[in-house]
């Protein structure tokens, strides 16, 4: 039987979680997940961990945030007056937002804090900084 190598094209199914078992993400009840290795669409942890697998292997993978989204960078994260915020919008912590960007592209941003006067806003993705933990099943290699 065949080990998947990079430039494989692969299928995955996948169960992506937390320290604390948090389940952040799952292929269950959907397609498997369909890339190639190597390409560099997935995080770089993933791709390497389905190298050596072969069809019908399950196993499971620990990617550190170097791996994964990176680690949290405060300098992505700042205050903004609350006066910036529409009126129509509700703050929650967690909330996703848009910000449109000086030169017109869009920013996905997190509420991380707000109070009569400002609201802080995290650039951060919202897994970086976080070892994940993939249970991972080959399905297919193309």
């Amino acid at each position: 039987m065949s080990k998947a190598k990079n430039g494989d094209s692969v299928k995955v199914h996948y169960t992506g979680t937390l320290e604390d078992g948090t389940i952040f993400d799952s292929s269950k009840n959907r397609q498997p997940l369909d890339f190639r290795i190597g390409s560099g669409d997935l995080i770089p942890g993933f791709e390497s961990g389905v190298v050596g697998m072969e069809i019908g292997d399950s196993k499971t993978i620990t990617i550190p945030p170097e791996d994964a989204y990176g680690l949290h960078r405060e300098e992505l994260v700042g205050r903004i007056p609350r006066s910036n915020v529409p009126e129509n919008i509700e703050l929650e912590i967690g909330q996703q937002l848009q910000v449109t960007q000086p030169d017109g592209n869009c920013l996905n941003v997190i509420v991380s804090g707000f109070d009569e006067t400002a609201v802080t806003l995290d650039a951060n993705h919202p897994l970086a900084g976080k070892t994940l933990i993939f249970k991972l099943e080959l399905v297919e290699i193309a």
